[in-house]
């Protein structure tokens, strides 16, 4: 069997961008992590041990948050391999990371970077 699981909504305020204001005062992203797996054997018999732990996925997007990047294309990225190198078992995987209101000179509610299967 095939099933999705989502967090989506990961709140982090970081320093990417190119524009050196970005590196001092920093803005906010949303993260959104969609991949399907099977976890029948948890839906089982009601294990964390058995699927995809969300704590961990929250975790892995806060680590690679910490780390400064020029684009977000570069942060999605980290997240879609450290997701990839914790659960190889995944079988799809869909990361997007959204910055909050850029700065692009006039009212932008996010841009945002995706990578997936």
């Amino acid at each position: 069997m095939t099933h999705r699981i989502e967090v989506n909504g990961i709140r982090s305020f970081a320093y990417h961008g190119c524009m050196e204001e970005e590196a001092l005062t920093g803005t906010y992203f949303l993260t959104d992590i969609s991949l399907t797996t099977d976890f029948t054997i948890a839906a089982t018999n009601d294990s964390i041990e058995d699927t995809i732990n969300y704590a961990r996925l929250f975790n892995i997007v806060e680590e690679e948050m910490a780390i400064r990047s020029a684009v977000i294309e570069n942060v999605a990225l980290r997240i879609y391999n450290s997701i990839r190198k914790t659960y190889p078992h995944i079988l799809t995987l869909s990361v997007r990371v959204a910055k909050q209101n850029p700065p692009m000179g006039g009212v932008v509610r996010e841009a945002a970077a995706t990578i997936a299967d």
